[in-house]
């Protein structure tokens, strides 16, 4: 397995508007792609309080590079969640993306 760590930065008190569009609008897409979304997180404690941390689990880079182009291409994902930034202003100031393989000894596979 390999997990994909995204991380929004948010611009501040755009946190808010980020998780909702999160909650209506990504998390239904990405069922139709067939990701395997690992968790969604916020954080309590550190650099700043408005990221939002998610995690992805593909089974091989292929399997990404495809269930990825598909969500990407997704004519809906392009209409409905692509262009709803210009109507809502910048939200994200930047994202961080890993791609992270589990060591043996992790919990996690």
């Amino acid at each position: 397995m390999i997990y994909e760590m995204r991380v929004y930065r948010c611009l501040p008190g755009r946190l808010p508007a980020l998780l909702k569009r999160f909650e209506n609008h990504h998390a239904e897409l990405w069922r139709s792609t067939a990701s395997s979304r690992a968790g969604f997180f916020t954080t309590l404690v550190g650099e700043s309080n408005q990221e939002l941390t998610y995690f992805l689990a593909w089974e091989s880079l292929a399997d990404r590079e495809k269930k990825w182009t598909a969500f990407a291409s997704d004519p809906e994902w392009i209409n409905r969640a692509r262009t709803r930034p210009k109507k809502d202003g910048q939200i994200v100031g930047n994202i961080v993306n890993q791609l992270l393989v589990p060591t043996p000894f992790s919990s996690v596979k």
